[in-house]
């Protein structure tokens, strides 16, 4: 009678593998070939985990030396491979298959037989989060009751939290800062849309830096709002070249993304006087204003201009995106106006992330971890300059954040760059994308967080040798 598999819990135990004890085959052959046709088939697919031969050997009720046959029989034909203290996986994809090859690596998938390093910015070091510290105030925050009604502002702990941190980690020295003048967010992306679409309205205009942060571009189209360049150089926004006209200007002071650039006091202070003198909004990006390497952590705009300034943050690039967790800080027109659009339509921030927060800054595991982060980051970055500018490499970026540029000649070139790391296990992020017109600055936006320090180490020589061959 036939061995029918029951479904479990992975890609492999979920088949419905059948050995026939009476077949003349031996039963290894007929498992080596039930993978085989599964791969072929894409049930199993390139980066699958397979079982351990033991506990396959389980499952199926056979021997486990019918399981290791299979096992060897399929590593020698190079359909599965084995990664050191981590597993055996499958390495092939059936044809189109987004899994296989470079696809695989341009979607940040692991391939079994070349790991993949991600060297994107914008991806936290998770890898640094006390995993003690995080789980205990994941259980300090379940502490908390469910709500019967959605707090629209935020939940108050967590605003409080969030009054802390901008005067300890970011500078905001605003008189009479309290939580009244701060509204929990999703998170940046989430918090712009809530502007365009309660305050600005459909059919402003918003600049935007070029080239800036495109999810913000695609937040403000949705809403309905125009958007229109504004120039950057290695400075920041070019604030005399801000078209008149706008509603608002979308910018990231601190450290603009991605040219990495820090908006210098005169530039500061013009940007204050012609919102003020044209009527606009400045929407200050603060998205890793705390990581700084150089000085202390520059002032927030809002620090000089309250009355004109909406100060965005979130805990997605120094902590992580899993708390879906940030924070405005408007002038009081604006806050009223957010509020008003979250009764209408419903919506609100939820608290989840809100309290886990509040619990890391209650026994400061988020200060600790701070500090961890700028101390590792710090030394990544220097590391990351040291061995590239060695090569022959241009490296330029403030002395901030978890990223720096990597200027290229052109366009085609950057596209070349790209494509050959990819086939070299490297995931990088070229200029291109983060244009939202006509492309003005060619290059990669290296990050250096998402990796292990070991795998920065391996993957900086390759790229020193794709960037010199350009």
């Amino acid at each position: 009678m036939p061995h029918a598999v029951p479904a479990a819990s992975s890609p492999l135990l979920e088949l419905a593998i059948e050995l026939h004890r009476d077949d003349r085959r031996p039963l290894a052959v007929q498992l080596a070939d039930a993978l085989r046709h599964a791969a072929t088939k894409g049930q199993l697919r390139g980066g699958d985990r397979l079982p351990s031969t033991r506990a396959l050997a389980r499952h199926l009720a056979v021997s486990r030396t019918v399981t290791a046959a299979a096992y060897e029989q399929l590593h020698a034909e190079g359909w599965i491979a084995g990664r050191r203290g981590s597993g055996t996986y499958v390495t092939t994809s059936p044809p189109g298959s987004r899994t296989e090859g470079a696809a695989g690596a341009k979607h940040g998938e692991s391939r079994p037989d070349e790991p993949v390093i991600v060297l994107t910015p914008g991806v936290p070091w998770v890898e640094g989060v006390d995993r003690a510290a995080w789980r205990r105030a994941w259980r300090a925050a379940a502490d908390t009751g469910p709500d019967s009604r959605p707090h629209r502002a935020g939940a108050v702990e967590y605003r409080e939290a969030i009054v802390e941190h901008l005067l300890r980690h970011r500078g905001l020295v605003v008189g009479g800062l309290t939580v009244e003048n701060v509204l929990a967010t999703a998170g940046t992306t989430s918090a712009v849309f809530e502007l365009a679409s309660a305050v600005l309205r459909r059919g402003a205009t918003v600049a935007v830096e070029e080239p800036g942060y495109q999810r913000a571009v695609g937040a403000l189209r949705s809403a309905g709002v125009r958007v229109v360049p504004a120039p950057v150089d290695h400075a920041g926004i070019v604030v005399d070249a801000i078209p008149r006209g706008v509603r608002a200007v979308y910018c990231s002071p601190a450290h603009q993304y991605p040219i990495g650039g820090r908006l210098p006091a005169e530039r500061r202070i013009a940007l204050v006087e012609r919102a003020r003198t044209e009527d606009w909004l400045i929407i200050e990006d603060d998205y890793d204003g705390e990581l700084r390497y150089d000085v202390a952590p520059l002032p927030v705009l809002a620090s000089m201009a309250p009355d004109v300034v909406v100060h965005l943050g979130t805990t997605s690039k120094i902590l992580t995106p899993t708390l879906g967790a940030g924070w405005m800080l408007a002038p009081d027109k604006v806050a009223a106006s957010v509020l008003k659009h979250r009764d209408l339509t419903g919506t609100s921030p939820a608290p989840a992330g809100q309290r886990v927060l509040v619990e890391l800054a209650r026994h400061g595991d988020l200060g600790r971890h701070l500090r961890r982060l700028r101390r590792e980051l710090s030394q990544r970055r220097a590391l990351v300059v040291d061995k590239l500018v060695a090569e022959g490499v241009e490296v330029f970026g403030d002395r901030a954040g978890a990223h720096v540029v990597l200027p290229l000649p052109d366009a085609e070139t950057e596209q070349r760059v790209v494509a050959a790391a990819a086939e070299r296990g490297l995931v990088l992020d070229g200029l291109r994308r983060h244009h939202c017109g006509p492309q003005q600055w060619f290059g990669l936006a290296l990050g250096y967080a998402a990796c292990s320090r070991s795998e920065l180490e391996r993957a900086l020589p390759i790229l020193a040798q794709l960037c010199g061959e350009r």
